[in-house]
Order: C-alpha cells, then sequence, then structure tokens
C-alpha cells in the first residue's frame, strides 16, 4: 500500500498526539512502514516535527477562515473557533509542548495566527465582551493552553469528546470566578 506524505503525517501526529516520545521507529511501524522510508521522507525526529508544525499551521489557520471570527459577537465567533480546532486539538496539544524544543525561534506562520486570535479578544474587549485587565496576548495563550489540556483529557478519557467545546469556552469565557448572584 502506498503511503503519500500527508498520510504519513497524519500517523504521525496521531502516535506522538498521544506518546510524545515515541521513536521513529514506532510512528514508521503505526504508518505501515520502515524506517527507511520514514527518514527518506523525515531526515530525522526534527524534521518530523517541523512538518508537523507546518500541518498544524494549515489546520489552524483552515479553522480560523472556517469559523469566521470576524462576524457576529465576539464571544460566538470564539465559540465558533474552539469547536472548528477540536478535529486537530491532539496535534495542536502535541504541538504546543513541543514548541519549548524551537525556543527563540518565531516562526511567521505561528505570529500570523496568535495576530488573528488576539484580535479576536481584541474586538471582544473593545465591544465590551471580554475582560480588559487580561491582554488579548494572555488570552490566546489561554486559549491554546485550554484546548492542549482538554485534549489531552479526552484522550486519557477524562472528558467526553461531546464536551470539548463547551467546557473550553465557558471556563475561557466566564473564568473560574463564581458570580456573587449565583
Amino acid at each position: 500500500m502506498a503511503l503519500d506524505r500527508e498520510q504519513m503525517l497524519r500517523t504521525a501526529a496521531a502516535v506522538l498526539s498521544r506518546k510524545s516520545t515515541a521513536t521513529m521507529d514506532e510512528v514508521a511501524r503505526a504508518a505501515g512502514i520502515g524506517r527507511a522510508t520514514l527518514h527518506r521522507h523525515f531526515a530525522g525526529r526534527d524534521a518530523l516535527v517541523r512538518a508537523l508544525e507546518a500541518l498544524g499551521i494549515r489546520e489552524l489557520e483552515s479553522a480560523l477562515d472556517r469559523s469566521r471570527i470576524d462576524d457576529g459577537p465576539a464571544g460566538e465567533a470564539l465559540r465558533r473557533l474552539i469547536g472548528e480546532m477540536q478535529p486537530s486539538a491532539d496535534l495542536l496539544a502535541f504541538l504546543y509542548t513541543e514548541n519549548q524544543l524551537f525556543e527563540g525561534e518565531i516562526d511567521e506562520g505561528w505570529a500570523r495566527l496568535d495576530a488573528r486570535v488576539s484580535d479576536l479578544f481584541r474586538r471582544g474587549q473593545q465591544q465590551g465582551e471580554f475582560r480588559i485587565d487580561l491582554t488579548p496576548a494572555w488570552l490566546t495563550e489561554a486559549l491554546y493552553g485550554l484546548v492542549g489540556s482538554c485534549a489531552w483529557a479526552v484522550m486519557d478519557g477524562r472528558v467526553a469528546q461531546k464536551d470539548f467545546q463547551y467546557m473550553i469556552a465557558e471556563l475561557l469565557l466566564g473564568g473560574a470566578r463564581r458570580s456573587v448572584d449565583a
């Protein structure tokens, strides 16, 4: 069976999302190919992670486009974005933890995506929907952190997949603070 590069990346993402320390041999086995074949496409783990990073950027960019973050109230746009991120959440969780490997390097793709998400939070602040005491950059990081944490919890069976969007949106939009009226 011929396995194309995209299929190899998707398999690697699935394996590494569940076991971030998986070896290239384990990734190759999961893909049903030999290690030599995997190495012909990706010279080593760093090259594989870089390719997964490019896939993650494409996936998040598509999620941003599909969620129409510039349409309607910012809170509703954020809920749509979280829903659109869910299919890629495992990969994004892996990449979020792997970013320490490339300390000091700022990828243009991530910077562009961060700006788009931060603009959503800024718009929500300007329209009075979101707290202004938290910076858009911090809210963006909090979103990524919650997506990653919830993805791990879903993979581990501690959170139901159907609750992914609700749990993240409710915690991010409402915070953990209990209302005095409640």
